[in-house]
């Protein structure tokens, strides 16, 4: 099945859910990248999810968000710097990832210009220099100034910074420039300056450096320009964008221009009209890669006339008459020496591969990823075959990849050199941080294993004991006043505290200290009177805060005030969900039964309350803490308090959501299913099963005018 026919054949609410965490994913990518210059993911990730985000919107446009970043170049510019607004957008590119990609540009290219008789298409072919895109304005032959690309319409103001490279000219040479000249490339780091910085830094026992793109950006960003002076960057001019008068007419001899006044063009740019060229030149630029000395992830091939450029012009985020090239991630081959499991802060257990260190594009690699127990088996969960079945052994010599130049992973064993004695890898059941039980949980819509284990330990568990206790205390939980990130972050530091429990014996244990807190940098008497008391005050936490606080997977804010509303007490819900946890069917039953509790959610619930260890955690935490019940305010005279009520067929006065909302707040509960536990059950149009239920069991059936009616809400 292709990408696109998948994406079609999601149901809507899967595709919703879809958008929504590729949003995210994209929308953190993108800050990360653009902003802090450490990517989180690879290029060949991130590509694929925009392609899959996209894919949605098209298959699905009601979908599409206000805040859609199909459209989106880059990210926000980051803070620190001046704003500069771009006279002309710098759009992003669209990516080609094999030859057939560039065949259909130009075929594109050559339908739109097919009624221009005899006219014959010629392109540029040029390296895509891995670096920083940045702007250039110049006045009358005079650099003014200079901006990094931030989302594409408002960039930073990195003005002085610029003027350190040498590359960059503060007055044109030569003659017949335009008044307003905004030139355009890359600022980037060679590979020698970058091992020169690498082998300084480590001597003075400075930081480390990943590679030089990400160094190269984060040089630029300095408040003290001598910082960037410092670490020779360079600069290739590729394009422009405002200019007052043309430079020339085709985008060849526009940048040969730029070299005539002084830029430093690049030498491998050609230009040629046909498909079988382009990749020629592509593959020999991918040959001489490795000997380039700055580093390059693929070659922009662009029409070459600038009136046909404007004449063909732009979809939303990307010049039609431009196109990137993509080279497939470098490889080298290595032996696998170690697998460890490290586990993040969400619980997640992640195989990472030691590896004997090896240079990849000009990196050395020692650790890669090796995603999850699947990836390591060869197969998925199905029993599809990764990398063609084959496993991953300790010993093993292995190809290794950096997945879009930046994180590394195995893609290949060569099993012609694996070891006699190599035994398959087993990967752990539990937790290597806290001990607790390390499961998989099934998805209830596919049927299939998750991919990751995660550690049940949620509370106890010290790798991720500072993220669960930041959401305990956070505003939608606890909300404890002067007690956020920071302060839980310095307390789980030195031992104050490590678990819920501890934050209300903290004034107790205080007291008896001889390291008060009081003395230490940043507290005071007062201070801490006042965190003592505002922690005093959530003593008795609303029900439905209480079990959002205890960060159970998948049990967000919503949920779990469907428990607090389904259960009114901790202690009635903690029962059910420890009984599930054990094998209670009734008691999953209970949990499942609940509107809107699927069974991902109760499965989560079920093994949280499994492990002992939270259980002891959330005993601690209840000898400190009495959870109120939940209580609903209802109308005294309200018809329908206390009485099941199921909505079925379509409503034509009021969304579903709206239905539930109403009910509830008149004191009824509303229920997904038709039981002899049902009282009352309003049908519209449409219904089926539901009511022939509903019949069939003398439940009462009236119509959505009839409730309005019933409850006088008309």
């Amino acid at each position: 099945m292709s990408a696109e026919d998948e994406v079609s054949a999601l149901p809507l609410e899967d595709a919703k859910a879809e958008l929504d965490r590729l949003h995210a994913l994209i929308e953190r990518a993108d800050k990360a990248y653009f902003q802090k210059d450490a990517p989180e993911i690879s290029d060949a990730d991130y590509d694929a999810a925009k392609r899959r985000y996209i894919a949605i919107e098209t298959e699905f446009p009601e979908l599409r968000r206000p805040d859609s970043l199909a459209e989106r170049v880059g990210a926000p510019p980051a803070e620190g710097f001046a704003k500069v607004r771009h006279a002309v957008p710098m759009l992003s590119l669209s990516n080609a990832f094999d030859d057939q990609d560039v065949a259909d540009f130009v075929a594109r290219a050559r339908k739109f210009f097919e009624r221009d008789k005899g006219l014959e298409l010629a392109f540029t072919a040029e390296p895509k220099i891995d670096g920083l895109s940045a702007s250039l304005r110049y006045e009358r032959g005079v650099y003014v100034r200079g901006a990094t690309r931030g989302d594409g319409t408002e960039g930073e103001d990195i003005t002085e910074n610029l003027r350190t490279i040498g590359d960059i000219p503060n007055r044109l040479a030569g003659s017949g420039w335009p008044d307003v000249l905004e030139v355009r490339g890359e600022v980037y780091m060679t590979h020698a300056d970058f091992a020169a910085l690498k082998a300084r830094s480590a001597a003075e026992g400075g930081q480390d450096y990943v590679n030089p793109r990400n160094t190269a950006a984060g040089s630029l960003r300095q408040k003290d320009a001598s910082v960037t002076a410092s670490r020779n960057l360079k600069f290739f001019a590729y394009g422009w964008g405002e200019i007052s008068a043309p430079i020339a007419p085709t985008q060849y001899d526009s940048v040969r221009q730029f070299g005539d006044w002084g830029f430093v063009v690049n030498d491998l740019m050609m230009r040629t009209s046909s498909v079988e060229a382009m990749l020629e030149h592509y593959r020999t630029i991918e040959a001489q890669r490795a000997t380039l000395g700055y580093d390059i992830d693929g070659v922009v091939y662009k029409l070459d006339r600038l009136d046909l450029q404007q004449r063909w012009g732009f979809v939303a985020r990307a010049p039609r008459w431009a196109i990137a090239h993509k080279f497939p991630a470098e490889q080298a081959t290595t032996i696998l020496n170690d697998i460890d499991i490290q586990v993040g802060r969400t619980g997640t257990l992640t195989p990472v591969a030691r590896l004997q260190p090896v240079t990849v594009g000009g990196v050395v690699v020692e650790n890669a990823t090796l995603h999850n127990e699947d990836y390591i088996a060869g197969r998925d969960s199905t029993g599809a075959s990764i990398r063609d079945g084959n496993d991953i052994r300790i010993g093993d010599t292995v190809i290794v990849q950096r997945a879009g130049d930046v994180i590394p992973q195995i893609v290949a064993v060569l099993l012609d050199k694996r070891p006699a004695d190599a035994v398959p890898y087993e990967f752990r059941t539990t937790c290597p941080v806290c001990g607790s039980e390390a499961v998989r949980e099934v998805n209830p819509k596919t049927g299939k294993l998750d991919a990751r284990r995660r550690c049940t330990g949620e509370l106890i568990c010290p790798a991720q004991s500072v993220e669960q206790l930041k959401h305990f205390v956070s505003r939608n939980a606890l909300d404890i006043e002067g007690l956020g990130e920071k302060q839980i972050a310095a307390f789980h530091a030195d031992g104050r505290v490590t678990q819920p429990a501890d934050i209300f014996t903290l004034a107790r244990r205080d007291a008896e200290s001889l390291k008060k807190l009081k003395d230490q940098e940043g507290w005071g008497e007062t201070s801490v009177k006042k965190l003592f008391a505002a922690i005093d005050a959530r003593r008795a936490p609303e029900l439905d805060r209480f079990i959002f606080a205890l960060g159970i997977r998948h049990v967000g804010e919503t949920t779990a005030a469907m428990f607090a509303k389904a259960f009114g007490t901790f202690a009635a819900f903690r029962d059910t969900a420890y009984k599930a946890g054990n094998g209670d069917e009734e008691a999953y039953g209970a949990l499942v039964g609940i509107d809107g509790i699927g069974d991902t959610v109760v499965q989560s619930v079920a093994s949280f309350f499994a492990n002992e260890r939270n259980e002891k955690a959330i005993d601690a935490l209840l000898a400190e803490v009495t959870p109120r019940s939940y209580v609903v305010t209802v109308a005294a005279d309200s018809q329908v308090a206390g009485k099941t009520v199921v909505f079925t067929g379509t409503l034509e006065r009021m969304t579903r959501t709206e239905a539930k909302a109403m009910a509830e707040r008149l004191g009824a509960k509303v229920a997904g299913s038709v039981s002899a536990k049902t009282d009352l059950v309003v049908a519209g149009p449409g219904a089926g099963s539901k009511l022939k239920q509903a019949e069939s069991l003398g439940i009462a059936v009236i119509s959505e005018d009839e409730w309005f009616d019933l409850t006088g809400q008309s």
